[in-house]
């Protein structure tokens, strides 16, 4: 819109600002040539009746402000669809800028910032206007040093769209007040508790609060107490603390009362003396109504005399009764038509906490109300379900009305670690106090050192949820299989030992005819000669002549146990540490106990089974090939 003239006077010369409603030109006024703010209404709102008719009733009351610190509203007006406000023009920075630029303020410089603050709102309390969105962004410092608090004209609005329209909220919520936290109505409380917000970052160069989303901002300005001011500069007056301290009270009537009493208080602070300095007089003076005076002449000395004239006593009385009697007609007329209206044109929030968003707009709309909603990620809450609502359950609001609710889009995003090179054993404690599902494969590397991760799914830097799984590729270091084929079951246990490979506990058999080849390996898998990662498991394939089968029969009791039990059974030739059977058994508690199976005995060597449930060892017998002892077990 740069260059567009609207309403024939204001040349809008360049684009300065945006926010969540409107965007703010430079522009030249071609009546008087001075440089002006324009601010013109996103099209999006120029449709909305209650939005319009709240940001005149905004406009007119700011038009009736004046004061130096206060930029000032100068015109209203409409060119075609198009909404504005022009304000003056500020030459300078926003107090936003300052901060980041400068970082911490001195304290009587920030001090001073703020009683020229609190004399702005001193001065729109006292007009009954409430500003509600005090924060550094709305406070402009001229180039000349200058201080003027920006956007009084459509603060009341703006605390409806705080929450709802995109960039306004992570601005706004940094410096809202317990009370517009909660949802409720802000007061001039509310403006001294977000003054005290902005005193604290001039003084540390921080904000109080800070977190991932609003909700999490907004929920620390419920319960969180901040950061000491003297743990971030300690050169701050203790003075000057306990009035930024006061002002920023959880409760709104433990702050201060008034703008006037903190700026007193910040100036007694640094006078270091305890007097209550005051604002100037033309900012308190209260004019009072003064009797007529008139002069009447004496007929005899010709001097005038002072005459106070006031009317008679019963007079008097007769016009009081009247405006009493008036005064309690207009009570019961008005007081009747709120019950009415009270009745038919309001209605409770419903308690929508925690419904799916379908299920409480329903809810909402059964009672005449409508909804905005935001997505906003959470960790704690399902995809979908509401987890704040404004107003709060039981507000009594009017029909037709808008509940702002904020919805979980799902977990939080983040940015996913960089694990690659670390060992196995620290990218899972890492990515485990992420709450991430981790699956490990391995593979042979001779680069990377064997246990360390050498690849990784996501990449990192990816964005992220704890939903998302994660492959972690580690590496196995490497080793080759050997040659198998023809050795015996013993022989090849060795081979795969010295190459740093494990043989698979579940031998797979093939008939042969020769009798010579039985219980040689036939084959193996991965196959002779494959590059491998060390300790990869080994299938072996034995030969076995139907004629010279050996099996032996093993049999083991179990303890009662009112749970489910898991037994495990591992058969291994003696002295080799490599099991060439594991055998698992699920009894329930009313399944027999003793538990009968049979074994193939792959080779002449003496073979023992281990039982196991869970961890723990519960008994080792020696396998008897081809025959039974006298209590079936094949032990005598």
């Amino acid at each position: 819109m740069t260059e567009k003239i609207l309403a024939n006077r204001y040349r809008l010369t360049e684009q300065i600002g945006m926010g969540g409603m409107a965007i703010v030109y430079r522009a030249v006024d071609l009546r008087t040539g001075h440089n002006v703010a324009v601010k013109v209404l996103r099209p999006e709102y120029n449709e909305d009746r209650e939005f319009i008719s709240r940001f005149q009733r905004e406009a007119e009351a700011a038009s009736k402000m004046t004061h130096h610190n206060i930029v000032n509203l100068l015109d209203v007006g409409m060119d075609g669809e198009n909404r504005y406000l022009v304000m003056e023009y500020v030459q300078g920075k926003t107090l936003k800028a300052v901060i980041q630029e400068r970082g911490k303020l001195n304290a009587p410089l920030a001090c001073q910032i703020a009683i020229r603050i609190l004399s702005a709102l001193e001065h729109a309390h006292r007009n009954g206007i409430v500003h509600r969105d005090i924060k550094p962004q709305n406070i402009l410092v001229h180039e000349d040093g200058h201080i003027k608090v920006a956007d009084f004209g459509i603060a009341r609005i703006a605390d409806s769209a705080t929450l709802t329209r995109g960039d306004n909220v992570m601005g706004s919520v940094h410096y809202f007040s317990p009370e517009q936290a909660r949802g409720e109505g802000a007061t001039a409380a509310s403006d001294i508790y977000s003054t005290g917000v902005v005193l604290y970052e001039m003084l540390t160069g921080r904000v109080p609060f800070d977190g991932d989303n609003p909700v999490a901002v907004a929920m620390q300005h419920l319960h969180a107490a901040p950061v000491p001011i003297q743990t971030l500069a300690p050169d701050v007056p203790p003075a000057v603390v306990r009035v930024c301290m006061k002002a920023m009270e959880k409760n709104p009537a433990m702050r201060y009362q008034s703008a006037r009493d903190m700026a007193a208080d910040l100036r007694a602070a640094l006078d270091e003396r305890g007097e209550q300095a005051v604002f100037p007089e033309n900012e308190l003076e209260v004019r009072q109504p003064k009797p007529q005076i008139t002069g009447e002449r004496n007929s005899s000395t010709g001097s005038r005399r002072r005459i106070i004239h006031t009317p008679d006593r019963r007079a008097r009385r007769i016009i009081l009764d009247a405006v009493i009697a008036l005064a309690v007609l207009a009570g019961l007329i008005l007081g009747g038509k709120a019950i009415y209206d009270q009745t038919i044109f309001t209605v409770k929030v419903p308690n929508v906490m925690g419904m799916n968003i379908e299920e409480a707009v329903k809810v909402l709309k059964q009672v005449g109300l409508t909804e905005t909603h935001k997505a906003m990620p959470s960790d704690q809450v399902e995809l979908n379900q509401v987890y704040v609502q404004n107003p709060d359950a039981d507000t009594t609001i009017r029909k037709g009305d808008a509940v702002i609710l904020v919805i979980s889009s799902g977990p939080v995003p983040f940015e996913m670690p960089d694990v690659v090179g670390k060992t196995a054993e620290e990218a899972t404690s890492l990515l485990t106090e992420k709450k991430m599902t981790i699956t490990r494969d391995r593979a042979a590397s001779s680069d990377v050192p064997k246990g360390s991760v050498m690849n990784q799914v996501p990449a990192a830097g990816t964005q992220v949820t704890r939903d998302d799984p994660v492959t972690l590729t580690i590496s196995g270091g490497s080793t080759v299989v050997p040659m198998l084929t023809g050795c015996t079951l013993e022989e090849a246990e060795e081979l795969l030992t010295r190459q740093n490979l494990i043989l698979m506990p579940s031998l797979k058999y093939v008939t042969t005819e020769d009798e010579k080849e039985h219980g040689l390996i036939a084959s193996s898998s991965p196959e002779a000669e494959n590059r491998v990662a060390e300790d990869t498991p080994v299938q072996l394939t034995l030969c076995r002549y139907p004629e010279a089968v050996s099996t032996a029969a093993m049999s083991f009791r179990v303890p009662e146990s009112d749970q489910q039990l898991k037994v495990r059974v591992s058969i291994r030739a003696e002295q080799s540490s490599v099991a060439v059977d594991t055998r698992t058994y699920t009894l329930e508690p009313e399944d027999p106990r003793v538990i009968e199976d049979t074994v193939d005995i792959p080779d002449g060597r003496t073979y023992t089974y281990t039982v196991y449930i869970g961890e723990q060892q519960q008994e080792q017998k020696v396998l008897v090939p081809g025959t039974l002892g006298r209590d079936g077990t094949g032990n005598e």
